[in-house]
């Protein structure tokens, strides 16, 4: 294969070769037992449609990326922050996908949790019976598509609460009128910097507390905590404190590996935005878990690690512009555009890197097509690739 020439951060160009191998990983012949996992999916943007809403999305080809993680034996999770929620993805837009994807979850038999967040409410304060009644409503849409509730962390639950017992509160009333167990999900700053001081405190060891204590209540109510502070010490120790019978969904993107693996003591389940991009590899290093075989599943996701560093490295939440980048590579869509012009989020240094480290984890499903897309964009940034 010839060589590209791609960028630098001192603005050289280097060359390189990329590989000839295509990815290899194989589905599973039977469901994953080992652990829970969830990949966070994105949206695809249509080119040709509308500027935000409904129209602004490619359903086909959004519901066939679905279909693809399913078909790796993991479950979707549904209208999170990888999916532009509030970031692009505006409320209405988000129960049609909840809906569709729903649907498609009942065709093939895959798993689904979709989030129930407050953002069909304004932007800033509000009542906090307001903001039960959004978390409600939303609930309810999603049990009503037949998917489980991840109970999304609000910004404006963090921009109204004065302390621990304001979160307790609002949530307190969600989870007491649950049928089905719900995920929590703590999304740290660097994810979403509205949602710094979550659960009251910007001291980690007081919002901790705070939610071990909701945890401690709400127990029969709750599956697991989706925990994404990007901090292994501090997951592992939640992971040991959580009462008997609730996960930990792991939704560390630098320490993945390590944290399903677990210390001995305990292990983390998984609901990933870097399963959207690492689906194949996932898969193998779980059904690895599922024969025994710990070094295998070592084996396969090492090499996907240096990957999600770079994807999402600061600012973290610009990171859905890498995982969209890649869905471009591997051909799951025709173009790289995103909801809200996202796609402009990284420089071309980034998305080189990330072409150069998706090929070394063996993450590229046919190289010829990587390769030509890799060079449509070096074009398109002035580069003759």
């Amino acid at each position: 294969m010839s060589e590209l020439r791609l960028p630098q951060p001192d603005r050289t160009l280097r060359p390189y070769t990329p590989s000839v191998r295509p990815a290899s990983f194989a589905p599973p012949s039977a469901p994953i037992r080992s652990r829970v996992a969830f990949a966070a999916a994105h949206v695809v943007r249509d080119p040709l449609g509308k500027d935000a809403g409904e129209g602004a999305i490619d359903w086909g080809a959004t519901l066939a990326f679905r279909e693809h993680l399913w078909g790796y034996g993991l479950g979707v999770a549904e209208a999170m922050d990888t999916a532009q929620r509030g970031m692009g993805l505006d409320y209405a837009a988000t129960r049609v996908l909840i809906t569709r994807a729903c649907e498609a979850a009942r065709a093939t038999d895959g798993r689904i949790a979709c989030g129930a967040g407050t953002d069909q409410l304004p932007p800033g304060p509000a009542d906090l019976e307001a903001i039960a009644d959004a978390y409600e409503e939303q609930c309810a849409h999603v049990e009503a598509a037949g998917g489980q509730v991840v109970l999304m962390a609000s910004r404006q639950l963090a921009a109204t609460a004065r302390g621990p017992e304001d979160y307790a509160q609002v949530i307190d009333r969600v989870l007491a009128a649950r049928d089905r167990r719900v995920i929590l999900h703590w999304l740290g700053p660097m994810f979403d910097p509205a949602l710094e001081g979550y659960w009251g405190s910007r001291d980690l060891d007081e919002a901790t507390a705070a939610c071990l204590d909701l945890l401690a209540r709400h127990a029969p109510r709750i599956e697991g905590i989706k925990l994404s502070l990007l901090d292994d010490r501090r997951e592992t120790e939640l992971r040991r404190r959580l009462p008997a019978g609730v996960r930990m969904f792991t939704g560390d993107d630098f320490h993945y590996p390590e944290l399903i693996l677990g210390d001995g003591e305990a292990t983390s389940d998984a609901l990933l935005g870097i399963f959207d991009a690492i689906a194949p590899a996932a898969s193998a290093a779980l059904q690895a878990l599922d024969a025994g075989d710990e070094a295998r599943f070592r084996e396969v996701l090492a090499p996907t690690v240096p990957l999600s560093l770079k994807l999402f490295e600061a600012p973290t939440y610009h990171y859905k512009t890498g995982i969209v980048f890649l869905a471009y590579l591997n051909g799951f869509q025709d173009h790289f555009r995103m909801l809200g012009g996202l796609e402009s989020a990284r420089g071309i240094v980034h998305l080189a890197e990330v072409f150069v480290l998706a090929d070394a984890a063996g993450l590229l499903r046919d190289p010829d097509l990587a390769r030509e897309r890799m060079q449509l964009v070096l074009r398109l940034a002035g580069i003759d690739g």
